[in-house]
Order: structure tokens, then C-alpha cells, then sequence
């Protein structure tokens, strides 16, 4: 079985957790009482670097890196992401660490809240402001979202290092071509049920969008009532919700390997955010949408209440795949087989904000 890193961020610190020859271990709390909303796993070198955006109730948010798997932790002089004093605003928070694919070994993307996109050309040491987006012609008309407003999702494509899409809390999908030097709102056919108009060209309160294993163009998309598919790297939006127990929810996630495959975790609606029906489900399509399953085995039976939140299902990089998911109630689910079964790794933790995986030989 192959040995995965397993890195779990919650409301009070990083845990993390190792598989070697199918036996799990965990230590923690890595940055004790600290918030961590972001973590990024880069296994673009030989040395996989751990990026985590802390946030101290003290001393505020920081981005944090190791390069020997979490046993020592540097945090830069100054700060890594920062506003420019010109802009006016100060960082509330870190919600995204993206390492960007391999035609770009260097680089990395911080999502954050106030809702802008900054880019590291040195592994997330440091961070500048990608300016086109945070002056972008919409921006006075962005509203936020019951969690803030916020770059929560950074997508790039790994045969184009000029190709980025972003999912802004509550804006909507924005695409750019050109590495970040314009970008144009993407969101046809995404409804926004709560606006007067709920087709408009932003505004729309996208949770989360993952990008499938065989077709870089196809996206999956989370939003706040309603799953969608694109099959032309979000320029267009089908509706894929049908055959799911509640099409609201916050997480979706991709299968590395197979084509068409994602999951999802269904919640019961926006003013009742429990799992759909008290069960504590993960769902699976196999063919790009058109159907779901239910994926129960070794998850609990009875009523279950444990919200997971937009970055807290994930998949790692083995074959078969390891699906991975965490929740409000402190939990952290395994599956070593591509999600057909399941096992509790670890309970009563603080509450569960991200969870990131890689396999590691």
C-alpha cells in the first residue's frame, strides 16, 4: 500500500497524519490555537515543501512553509502576503495555497480574504498582489458570502501556465488567459437563486470547482444550490445535480486518475447545514455527472450532523485513489479505494477546514 501525507487544518492547529504499509499515525497540533484554512501540498521536487496559512487570533495570519515534512516550520521576516498600502486593505485571512503545475515549478498562488489572488515565483516565500484582479471593473458590485468575501478556489492547467480560474466568494467564477494580466467573469449558466436576476454575469456564490483527471477542460462546481459541469474550462455551465439527495453544498473534489469522476458531500440546504438526510454520505459520479452513487461503507449508519466545508474533501495522488474528508464535528474519514469503503482515522478534533493529501512512493 502506498505511504501517503495526510494533513489535516482545523480551527485550532495543523494535524498531521502518515501512512506507512496501511498503519496510520497522526501528531499535533502543529501551530496550537491557530486557525489554519489553507494548506498546500508542493510535490513539484523531490522534497515536497508544506505550505499552511495560520491565522492567530494575536498576531493575525501568516504563511508558514517546511521542507522536512512538518518536523520544523519557517515563517518569513516579514509577512508573505500583504496589501499594498495603496489599496487600502489589510489581510483578514488566507484561504487558498495553490502550487501551480509543473511548467511553473516555482510557482504559487494565495487566495484570501479581502477577495484577491497574490503569486509566489519562489515556493511561497513571498507574495505579490496579481493587480488586474483586484481592480477588476466589477469589483464595487462584489458582495460577500455568508463566509466573507474571498478567493477561496485557485484552479490552474498544467499545459498552461497562463491559464488561471478563481472562484471569488460571493462573485463568481473569474478565468484569465495571460498569467493573471486580465480576467473576464465566467459564469453561464451558473444560477444565483437568492439574486433578483439569477442569471447574472457575477455574483453568483460559488463554493468550490475541481478539474477532472482525463479532461483538463471539464470542471466540476460546487455552488450554493446547484452542481455543475463545464466542458469548456468554465466558459459554459451544464446543471448536473439531478440524482443527488440536495444539490446544496460546499465541497466537490476530482479523482486523480479516472476520467468523470467526482464526489461530492450533499447538505441539507443553506438554512439547514447538516448532512442531506442526517447521513453522513459522500457521493460519486463515474460519468461526468450523469448519475450519482451513495458511498456508505464504514461511515456512520445513524443520524449524523458533521458538516464538511469547501476544502475539506480531497483526493491524493495513488492508484487506487485515497478520498479524504473531514467535518465539523472533528472527524477525519479515509477511503483507500477510490471511495468504496471507509475507515475513522481520527476523532474529536477541533473542527475540520481543510484536509490535503499526497502519496509519497
Amino acid at each position: 500500500m502506498t505511504d501517503v501525507l495526510l494533513t489535516v487544518g482545523t480551527r485550532k492547529g495543523l494535524f498531521i497524519g502518515r501512512r506507512r504499509g496501511g498503519t496510520w499515525e497522526f501528531d499535533g497540533p502543529h501551530f496550537n490555537a491557530q486557525a489554519v484554512y489553507s494548506i498546500g501540498i508542493d510535490t513539484r521536487r523531490s522534497v515536497p515543501r508544506l505550505l499552511v496559512g495560520g491565522d492567530s487570533a494575536h498576531w493575525g495570519p501568516s504563511v508558514f512553509h517546511s521542507d522536512d515534512l512538518g518536523k520544523t516550520w519557517i515563517e518569513p521576516e516579514q509577512p508573505a502576503v500583504k496589501f499594498p498600502k495603496d489599496t487600502g486593505a489589510s489581510l483578514e485571512r488566507v484561504w487558498q495555497l495553490h502550487p501551480a503545475g509543473p511548467a511553473a515549478p516555482d510557482v504559487v498562488y494565495a487566495g484570501t480574504e479581502p477577495a484577491a489572488l497574490f503569486r509566489s515565483d519562489d515556493r511561497g516565500e513571498t507574495f505579490e498582489l496579481v493587480r488586474p484582479l483586484w481592480e477588476h471593473p466589477t469589483r464595487s458590485k462584489w458582495e460577500p458570502g455568508g463566509g466573507g468575501e474571498a478567493v477561496h478556489t485557485v484552479v490552474t492547467d498544467r499545459r498552461d501556465p497562463q491559464s488561471v480560474t478563481v472562484a471569488v466568494s460571493a462573485a463568481g467564477v473569474f478565468r484569465s488567459k495571460d498569467g493573471g494580466a486580465s480576467w473576464a467573469p465566467s459564469n453561464q449558466g451558473v444560477s444565483a437563486v437568492f439574486l433578483p436576476d439569477p442569471n447574472p454575469e457575477f455574483g453568483q456564490c460559488v463554493h468550490k470547482i475541481a478539474q477532472d483527471a482525463g479532461d483538463l477542460d471539464r470542471l466540476y462546481l460546487q455552488n450554493h444550490w446547484g452542481v455543475y459541469r463545464s466542458d469548456d474550462a468554465g466558459a459554459n455551465w451544464t446543471d448536473i445535480g439531478e440524482g443527488l439527495p440536495s444539490d446544496f453544498g460546499f465541497a466537490v473534489a476530482a479523482h486523480p486518475h479516472r476520467p468523470d469522476t467526482a464526489y461530492v458531500f450533499p447538505i441539507t440546504a443553506d438554512a439547514d447545514r447538516v448532512p442531506a438526510g442526517r447521513r453522513c454520505r459522500i457521493y460519486r459520479t463515474s460519468d461526468a455527472g450523469g448519475s450519482w452513487e451513495a458511498l456508505s461503507a464504514g461511515l456512520p449508519e445513524g443520524d449524523h450532523f458533521g458538516t464538511v466545508l469547501r476544502d475539506a474533501l480531497r483526493t491524493d495522488d495513488a492508484d487506487p485513489a485515497g478520498v479524504y474528508f473531514g467535518n465539523r464535528n472533528g472527524e477525519v474519514y479515509a477511503s483507500a479505494d477510490d471511495g468504496d469503503t471507509w475507515q475513522l482515522l481520527a476523532s474529536h478534533l477541533p473542527d475540520v477546514l481543510c484536509v490535503r493529501a499526497a502519496a509519497m512512493g
